[in-house]
């Protein structure tokens, strides 16, 4: 057969790539609690948070484009939240494209759809100028008569077929922010999953340390250049909002526009859910909360909404003309004690109740 493809394969649209493609590999998989709404699947932000990688980086450093770059989520949400669940899995990379590929191939030949990092800037159908070579994406098929590969993507609603040379480039990118070395995350799933609160509490206690400054980081910063300021958790949002401030002076008249400009995208739109991923994280603590009637995962909801609600006005002032340096500091400045609550939240929704 030269076409081969997963089919049907459930997806839905998403917010953030990684619990978008999770979510979907775990209704493919049929595995939900029962409690949950509708046929028990859980949703993308339970999802999100049962990864216990929310997060907080912000870096500035001369030559980034954009100047500045902000992130809500550690590196490894994907590998924990398997961990987590019992669910069977690794990443994988590799330097040759040729075993990249048999890899993949070989999982859809056996009926199984993997999830891949992909460079964003060199998927066509994104058609995006900034690089991000931690996009996760799903494969669940190929044609080797047109020579293309069938992509499930969060940020589309049909699944997309693109030619093998893009596949490879964005599969196999240099770009950042960091080479992603045809990483695929081959997955075994289990019969049933765990106890879904024991879970929870686990993932919430990941977090709350993440915010901490445990693991916080999304990619390895040794290798920035001098000069480079980098601030993570709770911590870093304090040192973000202190900084804006300063922006006028270490920045030209152009990377400060683009910089205010980025402050939106980096919020809303860059794959976050909406409110820097603490919107994610909500519906996290709230879906708990429902399922098992545990107090504590609400109060924690709402510390997380609370939030998300700042970041999201944090972009809508960013995103006003013209453009008002001070309010944007004023409005950042309210987002440390909003942070430090949250995260004293998600603390005690990880402690075990006597």
């Amino acid at each position: 057969m030269s076409r081969v493809i997963i089919e049907p394969y459930p997806h839905q649209l998403g917010g953030h790539c990684g619990s978008g493609a999770l979510r979907d590999l775990l209704h493919w998989a049929g595995l939900g609690w029962d409690g949950l709404p509708g046929d028990g699947l859980p949703g993308e932000g339970l999802v999100f948070g049962l990864g216990g990688g929310l997060s907080f980086m912000y870096t500035r450093y001369p030559g980034l484009t954009p100047p500045m770059y902000l992130v809500g989520r550690n590196a490894d949400m994907e590998l924990d939240f398997c961990r987590r669940l019992n669910i069977e899995s690794r990443r994988q990379q590799t330097d040759d494209p040729v075993e990249a590929w048999a890899l993949v191939k070989g999982e859809i030949d056996a009926g199984r759809p993997v999830m891949v990092w992909c460079d964003i800037a060199e998927l066509p159908y994104l058609r995006v100028r900034l690089s991000n070579t931690r996009h996760d994406v799903v494969i669940i098929g190929y044609d080797d008569d047109q020579n293309t590969v069938l992509i499930v993507d969060n940020d589309r609603e049909e699944f997309q077929e693109i030619p093998m040379e893009a596949f490879r480039k964005a599969h196999g990118s240099n770009g950042f922010p960091g080479p992603n070395r045809f990483a695929t995350y081959p997955m075994r799933f289990p019969d049933q999953l765990p106890d879904l609160l024991t879970c929870a509490r686990d993932a919430a206690a990941s977090a709350a340390k993440v915010l901490a400054g445990e693991d916080a980081l999304l990619f390895d910063v040794s290798t920035l250049p001098a000069g480079s300021l980098v601030a993570s958790g709770v911590a870093g949002v304090q040192t973000f909002a202190d900084d804006i401030i300063t922006w006028p002076y270490r920045l030209d008249p152009e990377e400060l526009g683009v910089a205010v400009k980025t402050i939106p995208v980096f919020v809303e739109k860059a794959g976050t859910g909406g409110g820097m991923f603490r919107r994610l994280q909500a519906s996290f603590c709230h879906d708990v909360a429902t399922v098992t009637g545990d107090p504590a995962f609400a109060e924690a909801a709402t510390t997380c909404q609370n939030s998300a609600d700042a970041w999201s006005a944090l972009g809508d002032i960013a995103r006003s003309e013209p453009m008002d340096i001070e309010a944007i500091s004023k409005a950042a400045h309210r987002l440390p004690e909003l942070e430090r609550l949250m995260q004293e939240a998600l603390e005690r929704a990880g402690q075990r109740q006597p």
